[in-house]
């Protein structure tokens, strides 16, 4: 079955059609949906069988998965890193809501999500109303990673009726929140201090 392509404006997001795309996600979906750099694959970080679906959308083992989750704000954050330091603290408060991806030690509950030995979790807190009304109602972060192959050279597509046609038999929902950029955000990693920009992208590091 062909995936359900739904029209939402960051400006002021449908809430009828939120809760919509919450209770598939619940159920297990994969979606792809705007964020304020490319648009993003994501699923439910608390549902084992999606996170499997989206492995195999991406073409990867839910082992080899580089994690981001896409949390609502701050607080969500403790839940899934460890050791947060004071500095760090206080860089991710500067720049989030913002397009970037923190790169931090992750806790003991990042491996049991996947599965796998992962020492590192991606938080991004994106400045755009629809990822975040949907984390909001989901109450726990998404999983998200690119929609392309990161070693693709080709651009990041940004047209949602495009990506649709591409995507509309391997996931379940596709959101249409307009044109989309072609930059990813920029990565830091705080697992060192100083931390330390491993891609520049979107977002100006704000020290």
């Amino acid at each position: 079955m062909a995936a359900e392509f739904i029209k939402l404006y960051e400006e002021n997001p449908d809430e009828r059609k939120i809760k919509h795309i919450v209770e598939l996600l619940k159920n297990g979906a994969v979606i792809i949906y705007p964020t304020d750099t490319i648009y993003g694959l994501g699923c439910d970080l608390t549902n084992r069988k999606a996170i499997d679906k989206l492995c195999w959308v991406k073409g990867i083992k839910p082992g080899k998965i580089n994690l981001s989750f896409i949390c609502e704000d701050m607080s969500h954050i403790s839940d899934y890193v460890k050791n947060l330091s004071t500095p760090t603290f206080k860089l991710m408060k500067k720049n989030l809501p913002g397009p970037f991806t923190f790169i931090l030690p992750a806790n003991s509950n990042v491996p049991k999500i996947v599965n796998a030995n992962k020492k590192t979790v991606g938080i991004r807190i994106p400045k755009h109303n629809i990822p975040l009304s949907i984390v909001k109602h989901l109450g726990n972060p998404l999983i998200t990673t690119s929609i392309k192959d990161d070693d693709d050279i080709v651009e990041y597509p940004t047209d949602p009726e495009e990506i649709y046609e591409s995507f509309k038999n391997l996931v379940d929902v596709v959101i249409d929140g307009d044109f989309g950029k072609n930059t990813p955000s920029t990565i830091v990693d705080c697992t060192v201090e100083p931390a330390v920009i491993v891609r520049e992208g979107l977002g100006e590091l704000i020290h």
